[in-house]
């Protein structure tokens, strides 16, 4: 059947680009591994659904194609639920460093407004407020 060979393919097409983006350091190697694990048993299941029916019977589950959906939603879920934590973790980490680079930014212009004023001289301003 066609789907059968399309999934095929898509999951094939998947593990090259995973491994691409791992080649240029986009994808760490957990994530990697873990996204070809996931790809490899799409294309098992793509080319031999009858075998969904064993995880099936195994898990209680009435049909092979209900399990591969509720897993497939948890799996979901956990991701969901992992790059939440990951962007929580990231908002964190911008909001210290926007705070570091204020301080700093605020040492430097609190310098550059004492070095202005040194080189100032009162008799200097006295000749200018005079002269208008």
């Amino acid at each position: 059947m066609i789907y059968n060979d399309l999934g095929a393919l898509i999951g094939i097409i998947a593990i090259i680009i995973g491994i691409l983006r791992l080649k240029n350091g986009k994808m760490s190697l957990g994530m990697a591994l873990l996204w070809t694990i996931i790809w490899l048993v799409i294309i098992w299941i793509s080319l031999f659904p009858e075998s969904t029916n064993l995880l099936a019977g195994l898990t209680g589950i009435g049909r092979g194609l209900d399990a591969v959906l509720i897993f497939g939603l948890i799996l979901s879920y956990y991701l969901i639920f992992k790059m939440y934590g990951m962007i929580e973790n990231m908002d964190k980490e911008i909001t210290l460093l926007v705070r570091e680079i204020a301080l700093q930014r605020g040492d430097l212009k609190e310098k550059i407004d004492n070095e202005c004023s040194k080189d100032l001289d009162p008799s200097d301003e006295k000749s200018k407020t005079k002269s208008k």
